[in-house]
Formats: structure tokens, C-alpha cells, sequence
């Protein structure tokens, strides 16, 4: 294993004063517990919303404390959910009389240290619960896996609040978000754990893990490595398939990098994936490339599909000053 880090000990506390400085008109850094909160001055009764999950997906969470987003964010251990006492902390520090909202990626470890600091809450809060990942059977186990579907959620969900919307309508917005989007990724390597020090799983030079997660699992199916357009053809179809977009229809086409694929192979499949609905009379008439939700430095990338209508275009066109977004600012 070849990382620039110290210790696994201190690499979170490292990182996140490293991120803070670097950010410092933007984000401030609450070393314990631990959780970064945006500086920005927010109008009394504006919903804060804290999102959260294992460190290891960067920019998610962190990246997207800002104005026009997140309030605070809560990293966990490396793919492990942060605690209970890092999001009671990070909502006491944001509520400001609008209550707090809660958005949550779908892993059991997350959903259950969520509720733990929700009920412990003495104002009013709602959850999010993003499970965006199509290449899990929508009732089986803890359901669908939320990923980069959540950066959409985050970014939609977080212009309303900036605007005043209450906590009930931005609850249904998050909701309204997830029921329209559709992900689903694929690694060409495994990723290696700091903590492990070798790679999560085992894959051969001419193998693909199709429908791999975010915390290095293996995906629904080894297959033997394929051409760019055999392996988007694979991804986009299972999210039309989902979604099943009209003529029409506008949509958000985002191509997430997973750490260590080059942006040059990003836009290779955004032109893709924007092929096969274009084909299909759909109109992608917004779009994000890049390394959003990350597994570390895992080669490989998800599709995202995101079907928008008027006022979600208007709030993805909002002003947003985060450190992995920034437009409209």
C-alpha cells in the first residue's frame, strides 16, 4: 500500500484540518466530535440539513457544506457511518428554527446511527433516505444502496431550504428527488482500505465488477472486460429500464468518476450515455461530469439519470458556494 498518510489514527483529523484551511472561507472544522459546518450567515428558520456518511466518498460529503447546500456534514471512520453524537452535535450547531433534515445514503450502519441522533432531538427533524442503486432488487435486504444519486439530492434539496422553503416541502422535495433518480456503477480495480492495506477484492486484468457499491463491494456480477460502448450500453439500459423516461422528457445525465479514472474516460462516457438517450427522445438538459462520490482509488464510474421538472431545473440552477460546486455565486 503506497498512501501519503502518517497514521490511519490521524489521517481523518489530518485531512479535515487540511480541508478547512483550504476552504476556510467557506467550511469550519469541529475536531470532536467530528463534523464540518458551513460559515455562511443563514437566515433565522432556514431548515438546516446535515448529511453524512464513511469518509472515503470525498467530495460527499464534506465537499458540499456550503450556501446553497449542505449546513454540515458528519464523516465516519472509512466506509464506516459516522456516530450518533457527531450528527446530534453538527444539528445543534445549525438548527436555526427551521428544524433539521436528515439526508441519508441507504446502508444499514448510516440509518441506524441517523434515527439514534434524530431521537434524541429536541426540535423538529425529517429524513431523506436516498437509495438510488438499481443494481439491487428494490426489496432485497435493507433495499437499495443510496450513491451518487446523493450529490442531486443534496444540491436540489439544499437551494430550497436556501430560498425558505419549510421543512415538510423540503422532506418531499428530497423524496420527489429520489423517486426520480437512477444509478448504477462499474469498477475496473478494487480499492484499498487504509485501515487493510490491500485491496477489498480480488480482479482480474480482464475482468469488471458490473453494479459495484461505494464502500469497495464487490458488484451483481463479474464480467469479462468490455468496450466503453458494451459497458454503458449495460448501464444506461438497466437505468432506462428503471426510470423509464417519456419523449421528451428533461433530465440530469451525471457521470461520476469513483477516484482513479481519468476525467479524459469520464467524458467518454458521458458522450455515451447522452448517445443512448438522445437516441431514445429524451433531453438531458442538465449535466455533471467528475469525481462526486468517490470509493477511495477505485478505477471505474456510475451513470446517474435524474428526471427533472421545472423547479427542480431552477434549484440545480441556484446559487451554490461549496468547495466541489460553485456557480450562480
Amino acid at each position: 500500500m503506497k498512501k501519503f498518510i502518517n497514521t490511519v489514527e490521524s489521517l481523518l483529523d489530518e485531512s479535515g484540518r487540511g480541508f478547512a484551511l483550504a476552504h476556510a472561507d467557506i467550511v469550519r472544522f469541529n475536531p470532536e466530535p467530528r463534523y464540518m459546518v458551513r460559515i455562511a450567515p443563514r437566515v433565522p428558520g432556514k431548515v438546516a440539513l446535515i448529511s453524512g456518511g464513511g469518509s472515503g466518498h470525498e467530495p460527499l460529503h464534506t465537499g458540499f457544506v456550503g450556501l446553497g447546500m449542505l449546513d454540515a456534514a458528519c464523516p465516519g471512520q472509512v466506509f464506516t457511518s459516522p456516530t450518533p453524537d457527531q450528527m446530534l452535535a453538527a444539528a445543534e450547531a445549525t438548527e436555526n428554527g427551521g428544524g433539521v433534515l436528515f439526508i441519508v445514503k441507504n446502508y444499514a450502519g448510516d440509518v441506524m446511527n441517523f434515527e439514534i441522533a434524530a431521537e434524541m432531538l429536541d426540535c423538529p427533524h425529517e429524513t431523506v433516505l436516498v437509495h438510488d442503486d438499481v443494481s439491487i432488487p428494490e426489496h432485497q435486504g435493507m433495499g437499495r444502496r443510496g450513491v451518487a444519486g446523493t450529490t442531486i439530492v443534496e444540491k436540489i434539496v439544499g437551494a430550497a431550504a436556501e430560498t425558505g422553503m419549510d421543512l415538510a416541502r423540503c422532506k418531499a422535495l428530497g423524496e420527489r428527488v429520489v423517486r426520480a433518480t437512477a444509478s448504477m456503477g462499474v469498477a475496473l480495480t478494487s480499492c484499498t482500505v487504509p485501515a487493510l492495506g490491500k485491496p477489498t477484492f480480488e480482479i482480474a486484468d480482464n475482468e469488471m465488477e458490473m453494479g459495484v457499491g461505494i464502500h469497495g463491494e464487490k458488484g451483481r456480477e463479474r464480467m469479462a472486460l468490455a468496450s466503453a460502448s458494451e459497458i454503458v450500453e449495460h448501464l444506461t439500459q438497466a437505468i432506462d429500464g428503471e426510470l423509464k423516461p417519456a419523449k421528451g422528457q428533461p433530465a440530469l445525465l451525471h457521470v461520476n468518476g469513483f477516484g482513479a479514472t481519468p476525467l479524459m474516460e469520464l467524458y467518454l462516457v458521458y458522450d455515451l450515455a447522452r448517445q443512448f438517450w438522445d437516441q431514445r427522445g429524451v433531453s438531458i438538459v442538465r449535466s455533471l461530469v467528475g469525481n462526486f462520490t468517490t470509493s477511495l482509488d477505485m478505477a471505474g464510474c456510475s451513470v446517474t439519470l435524474t428526471l427533472l421538472d421545472e423547479e427542480m431545473i431552477r434549484l440545480w440552477d441556484a446559487p451554490v458556494h461549496t468547495a466541489a460546486l460553485r456557480w450562480g455565486c
